[in-house]
C-alpha cells in the first residue's frame, strides 16, 4: 500500500532515496507508462505502444521492456542499460498532487510534490538526499521536479492527442508473435500501433489539424520507435542463449 505524503523539508529532512536498480526496488517490470514530452528520448531506444486502460477503456502509451510478466530486458544487475531512464522510473518515490492556495487572492488548485515513504526507493539511511543540510532542495530534488513537470505535461496531452489519432483512424493492433529460437517463442497481445497506410491515405485538412495541434510528431516518433523491438529481441535471444550454457555447464558439472 501507498503512503502518500505532502513533501516537506522538516518531516523529511533526512529523507533519501535509492537510485540503484533491482527486482527488489520494483524494477522487473514488462511495460511503463510512456508520456508524449519524452516520445522523442523514448524513441531512441525503447518501443512506444498503445493500449486500453483496463477499467476506463481509456487510451495509453506504454514503453515496451519484455516480452513476458515482470520481464525488464533493460535491466542487468543493479543497472538499467540505456542513456535514457523512462520518467516513470526517474520519478522515484514523488508524484504530483494539488492542494488549494491563495493566489492572488483567489483559491487555486496549485500542483504540489508527494512523496510515498512506502516505496521500495524510498529510504532514511542510503540513497540520494532530498533536501541539503540547510533545508534546501538537492540536485537530486531539482532533477526530479524537471521529470514530474515533463509527466504533468505529458498526462494532460496524453488522452487528447491518442483521441484525435483514434477519430482519425490510425490505430491498429499489434500483435508481437516471433519464434526466438528452436524451443521458445514470444506472443505479447493487447498493444496497438500506428497504422502507417492509414497515415499515408489521410487527406490534407486531417494531416493538417494533427500538426496544428502538436500530434503529428508524436505520430512519426512512436512509427520510429517500431525498430526497438528488434533490440529487445536480440536481447532476450542473448539471455537465453546464456541460460542454456549455464545449464550445460552444470550439466558437464562432476
Amino acid at each position: 500500500m501507498a503512503r502518500y505524503e505532502l513533501l516537506n523539508n522538516v518531516a523529511h529532512k533526512d529523507l533519501r532515496v535509492i537510485t540503484r536498480f533491482g527486482h527488489e526496488l520494483g524494477d522487473q517490470l514488462a511495460v511503463l507508462p510512456a508520456f508524449p514530452s519524452e516520445y522523442a528520448e523514448l524513441q531512441r531506444e525503447y518501443p512506444i505502444f498503445l493500449r486500453r486502460h483496463r477499467d476506463s477503456g481509456e487510451w495509453q502509451s506504454v514503453a515496451l521492456l519484455g516480452f513476458e510478466r515482470d520481464e525488464n530486458l533493460f535491466l542487468q544487475g543493479d543497472r538499467w542499460n540505456a542513456s535514457y531512464l523512462p520518467g516513470a522510473v526517474a520519478k522515484g518515490p514523488f508524484l504530483i498532487g494539488f492542494q488549494e492556495q491563495q493566489v492572488d487572492g483567489e483559491l487555486r488548485q496549485e500542483p504540489v510534490i508527494h512523496v510515498d515513504l512506502d516505496h521500495p526507493r524510498a529510504s532514511f539511511s542510503e540513497g540520494e538526499a532530498v533536501f541539503t543540510a540547510q533545508g534546501g532542495h538537492s540536485a537530486y530534488l531539482q532533477h526530479v521536479i524537471s521529470v514530474l513537470r515533463g509527466i504533468r505535461d505529458g498526462t494532460e496531452m496524453t488522452q487528447p492527442m491518442l483521441a484525435a489519432l483514434d477519430a482519425c483512424g490510425l490505430i491498429q493492433p499489434f500483435a508481437i508473435d516471433v519464434q526466438l529460437d528452436e524451443t521458445h517463442r514470444v506472443n505479447v497481445g493487447g498493444l496497438y500501433g500506428i497504422d502507417r497506410d492509414k497515415l499515408a491515405a489521410l487527406d490534407a485538412q486531417a494531416l493538417h489539424q494533427l500538426h496544428q495541434a502538436g500530434y503529428l510528431e508524436g505520430v512519426y516518433l512512436m512509427l520510429a520507435s517500431m525498430h526497438n523491438v528488434r533490440r529487445l529481441m536480440a536481447e532476450k535471444q542473448r539471455r537465453l542463449r546464456q541460460q542454456q550454457a549455464i545449464a550445460d555447464t552444470a550439466e558437464q558439472a562432476p
